[in-house]
């Protein structure tokens, strides 16, 4: 469990920056709880978000590999 730190953070998610959001999922493709990502829930938000507009316009897998 590697907990990030908000200074960690961007200031803005990205859906176009699939790098960046492929650090708050996990290994079977889901969004990694507020708990370990470390972020506010306002950030936690935003996160989801971003996540979700990437798998739409097929930037990221919905599942994970395998």
């Amino acid at each position: 469990m590697m907990k990030r730190f908000k200074k960690d953070a961007p200031a803005f998610f990205d859906y176009k920056d699939a790098k960046t959001l492929m650090r708050y999922i996990n290994v079977y493709g889901q969004i990694e709880p507020i708990s370990k990502t470390g972020l506010s829930a306002k950030q936690q938000r935003q996160l989801a978000v971003a996540i979700k507009r990437a798998r739409h316009l097929a930037l990221m897998p919905f599942v994970a590999q395998g």
